[in-house]
């Protein structure tokens, strides 16, 4: 009875969601679109699995889906992934939420600000002036040097209990930097990542519990999904064939992603962020490959180098948390 008066307004949501999607699909006449688009509905099985567990929104599993396997525009995978994420995304945030997970809320909080600042800014100045070969190169390397990290330091990572104690400028000025610069520069573009920064911030520099750093980045991509959505809604640049997809992904990932949140808890993070990082490089071998005909030696020099500088990038910060850590042992024992 307990659990079921905790989880209440995550159990009204479903409620509100699944009547809302169905009235659309029943009074608007959407079921054979719905099931024409199968194949989305079934990769986004994984992909809210993906989003509720991990560091990573359903995007990275469905914009590889939509722009690689189905030979959609990256444009269309990135809002998408926006789309379809206002959904799983939230969901899991919710259910978090009603859990009473612990949450980093004063870096969150500023991360939050950012985003909302940071997000239409980026989809009105920004993404237009990104190609749609920049956009799968981008993502292919931002998420290459994510798994590339975690496979060299799954172990460490994974033993990080608590976090380094900081002091709340530090959290808001660090929240408000990733939510800011992280939104603006690489979710408005690929419709993912922000909370990848996020969680890099957490775990790399305050070497937070990944129980901790995975909630709170999920709460971040819910957030900046919504805005993302709502921006592009407002301005009627909504990629075609986005809702399409929405309408056959949005019931299986409002379900999937807290599904995720819930069972990675009871088999452990680690075998599940050692077999996405494995999907994060083989992703990226899997662009070079199916663009193979689109690039030159200029662009393939371009996407190793922005692996080898997101790798560089994370190694500081691993240093500059070693330091940290150091620094408030010494102070604690003085």
């Amino acid at each position: 009875m307990k659990a079921a008066r905790t989880l209440k307004p995550f159990l009204i949501w479903l409620t509100l969601f699944y009547t809302g999607w169905l009235a659309l699909i029943i009074l608007g006449g959407f079921l054979e679109t719905a099931l024409s688009h199968w194949p989305i509905a079934v990769a986004m099985a994984a992909g809210s699995y993906v989003a509720g567990s991990t560091p990573m929104g359903g995007g990275t599993v469905g914009f590889p889906v939509l722009v690689l396997l189905m030979d959609m525009p990256a444009t269309l995978g990135r809002d998408f992934s926006f789309a379809v994420q206002s959904v799983g995304m939230t969901s899991a945030g919710i259910f978090i939420v009603c859990r009473g997970q612990e949450l980093e809320w004063p870096m969150l909080r500023a991360a939050l600000l950012g985003a909302l600042v940071g997000t239409p800014l980026g989809i009105l100045f920004i993404a237009p002036l990104a190609s749609d070969l920049f956009i799968k190169l981008l993502f292919a390397s931002i998420w290459c040097s994510f798994g590339l990290l975690h496979l060299r330091r799954i172990r460490e990572i994974t033993s990080y209990v608590g976090m380094t104690p900081h002091n709340r400028a530090f959290d808001h000025r660090a929240g408000l930097i990733v939510g800011l610069f992280g939104s603006m520069t690489i979710a408005s573009i690929t419709g993912v990542g922000v909370d990848m920064m996020l969680y890099m911030v957490l775990v790399l520099l305050c070497h937070a519990d990944l129980r901790i750093a995975i909630p709170t980045s999920v709460i971040l991509m819910a957030f900046t999904s919504l805005v993302g959505i709502a921006v592009k809604m407002a301005l009627g640049t909504v990629q075609p064939g986005t809702w399409e997809n929405w309408l056959a992904a949005a019931p299986v990932v409002a379900i999937g992603a807290p599904l995720g949140a819930m069972v990675v808890s009871k088999i452990g993070r680690k075998p599940t962020l050692l077999f996405v990082s494995v999907l994060c490089v083989g992703q990226f071998i899997w662009t070079l490959v199916h663009e193979r005909s689109n690039l030159t030696l200029w662009y393939i020099s371009s996407a190793l180098l922005g692996v080898v500088l997101f790798l560089l990038v994370f190694q500081e910060m691993y240093a500059q948390g070693y330091r940290m850590a150091r620094r408030q042992k010494g102070n604690t024992t003085t």
